[in-house]
C-alpha cells in the first residue's frame, strides 16, 4: 500500500487503460447483431434473435450505394490527407523560420484557433464565404476577371470532395502544426549553426536538416493518418453536403447513419462498421509494414 501511496500518480495514469477497456473494447459484443437480423423487441432476447451468418455482408457488398458510398470515402479521405498532412507540414516549416517572435507566435495562435470552432459554425461560415449570391471569393473571381459568373462552389457535386479538403486545411492545419513544431524544437541548433559556416540558404537548412530531423514524427503522422483513411469525419461531410451533392457526399459514416438509425436496420449499420474497423486495422498495419521496410523502423 506504501508503495502505491508513492506511485499514486502512476495508478491515477494507469485508469486510462481501464476506461479505454470499458468503453472501447467491451461495447465490442455489439458486433454480433452484424449476423443476426435484429429487431429491437422487449419479448426476444439478444440470443434470441434469427442468425443469418454472412448474408448482411453479401447484402451490403452487393448494394450500389455501398460502392458508392465507399468510393466518396476514399476520394475524400485521400484529398484530405494530401492537402492538409502537406499544408500542416509546410505551415509548421514556415513558422519555425520566422525570427521575429511576436509575429511568430501571433501567425501560430490564429492558425490554430479555427480547430476550436465546431463543425456547425465552421459549415456555415464555409456556405456564407464560397456563396454565389455574396460571397467574398465569388466577388473577387469576378471582379478579378476569373470568373464571367458567380460559381456555386458548395453546390457543384465536381468541387464537393475539394471543398471538403480545403476545409480540413483551414480548420485543423494550424493545430496539427503544433507537433511538428515541438519536434523540431528537439534539433541541435549547432546544425544551423555549421551549415550557416558553410554558406547553406533557408531552403537548403530546410531540406537537409529540418526535414531530416523529423522524419520519424513526420512517418509517424503519416501512418496514422493513412490509418484513418476510411474515417473522414461525420460532421464536417454531412453538414457541408447538399441535395446536389448527396450522391457525391454520402460516406461510410453517413451511410452507416442512413440504415442504422432512420432505417433501423441496425444488422447493416452493424456490417458496415466491421468493415470499416477492419480496414483501417489492415491500412494502419500495412502502412506500418512499409514503413519498416524501408528504414528498419514503424510505430508498433
Amino acid at each position: 500500500m506504501r508503495s502505491l501511496w508513492r506511485q499514486r500518480q502512476l495508478v491515477v495514469l494507469s485508469l486510462s487503460i481501464v476506461l479505454i477497456i470499458l468503453f472501447s473494447y467491451v461495447p465490442l459484443w455489439g458486433w454480433l447483431i452484424a449476423f443476426q437480423n435484429y429487431k429491437p423487441s422487449t419479448k426476444i432476447s439478444f440470443f434470441q434473435q434469427q442468425w443469418v451468418g454472412m448474408k448482411n455482408f453479401v447484402d451490403l457488398f452487393n448494394d450500389p450505394r455501398f460502392t458508392r458510398a465507399l468510393r466518396n470515402t476514399l476520394a475524400i479521405g485521400a484529398l484530405k490527407i494530401v492537402f492538409s498532412y502537406l499544408f500542416t507540414l509546410l505551415l509548421a516549416v514556415l513558422l519555425n523560420e520566422i525570427r521575429v517572435t511576436w509575429f511568430k507566435r501571433t501567425v501560430q495562435t490564429i492558425s490554430y484557433l479555427p480547430h476550436f470552432v465546431s463543425w456547425v459554425v465552421a459549415a456555415n461560415l464555409f456556405f456564407v464565404t464560397f456563396s454565389p449570391e455574396g460571397g467574398i471569393v465569388n466577388v473577387l473571381f469576378v471582379g478579378l476577371g476569373l470568373a464571367k459568373s458567380p460559381i456555386s462552389f458548395m453546390g457543384e457535386p465536381s468541387l464537393f470532395w475539394v471543398m471538403v479538403a480545403l476545409s480540413e486545411v483551414w480548420k485543423n492545419s494550424g493545430y496539427g502544426a503544433i507537433v511538428y513544431l515541438a519536434a523540431m524544437t528537439a534539433i541541435d541548433p549547432a546544425l544551423y549553426e555549421s551549415a550557416d559556416i558553410d554558406g547553406a540558404s533557408r531552403v537548403r537548412k530546410i531540406l537537409a536538416i529540418t526535414l531530416p530531423s523529423i522524419a520519424p514524427t513526420i512517418k509517424i503522422l503519416l501512418v496514422l493518418s493513412i490509418g484513418r483513411l476510411l474515417s473522414v469525419g461525420f460532421e464536417q461531410v454531412y453538414l457541408l453536403k447538399t441535395p446536389s451533392t448527396t450522391q457525391v457526399g454520402t460516406t461510410l459514416e453517413i451511410f452507416i447513419y442512413e440504415f442504422a438509425m432512420k432505417f433501423s436496420m441496425y444488422s447493416m449499420g452493424s456490417s458496415m462498421s466491421i468493415f470499416n474497423s477492419l480496414i483501417s486495422i489492415i491500412l494502419i498495419v500495412g502502412c506500418n509494414f512499409f514503413a519498416k521496410f524501408l528504414d528498419g523502423e514503424g510505430i508498433m
